[in-house]
């Protein structure tokens, strides 16, 4: 059996159109129009729409993205990877207006992206102000207070985290 090429499209049985992006000896890891990125055994139930020949020495959409993510992750304000809790996967944000007007909806990934974004430049703040040498103690200890606050607001949003050391914590009560 000869392998497909990365950009070959293909009917899969039960996930639908898709255009492989990746390929191992094993593997075929395809994005379906309907479901999304997709791993399925190169020997799977699917028609081949369109062939493109095997190029070995081609560069894949996985290659690509693996290499913007060292890159960024080299030069950027985050450094961990933070999982989406699973019952979320795939899912979506829906904001329903109160005047009648139409709904709004994001994937769930979407905004619980943003929501970590906001958690790691709060921390980067944290670092910069503990590390300001233009601030004295009190105002240090007064704006860390304000970020604790802040962060106590947000910990409505833990239940998209997968792992509990990634919550947000805020003020805990002395009583």
């Amino acid at each position: 059996m000869e392998l497909l090429g990365i950009g070959s499209r293909i009917d899969h049985s039960e996930h639908g159109k898709g255009v492989v992006t990746n390929l191992s000896s094993k593997h075929y890891w395809v994005t379906f129009v309907d479901k999304g990125l997709e791993t399925i055994p190169i020997d799977d139930d699917f028609q081949v729409m369109e062939r493109l020949e095997n190029e070995v020495d081609s560069v894949s959409f996985f290659d690509v993205e693996s290499s913007l993510t060292k890159i960024l992750e080299k030069w950027s304000d985050t450094h961990e990877k933070v999982a989406l809790a699973d019952k979320w996967r795939r899912g979506k944000l829906i904001l329903e207006p109160g005047d009648g007007t139409a709904n709004k909806e994001m994937p769930i990934d979407t905004f619980f992206h943003k929501i970590v974004m906001v958690r790691d430049r709060l921390r980067v703040m944290e670092q910069k102000i503990n590390s300001s040498k233009h601030l004295d103690d009190q105002e240090k200890i007064d704006l860390q207070q304000y970020i604790t606050r802040i962060y106590g607001s947000l910990t409505s949003f833990n239940v998209l985290f997968k792992s509990k050391s990634d919550h947000f914590v805020g003020e805990r009560s002395t009583k």
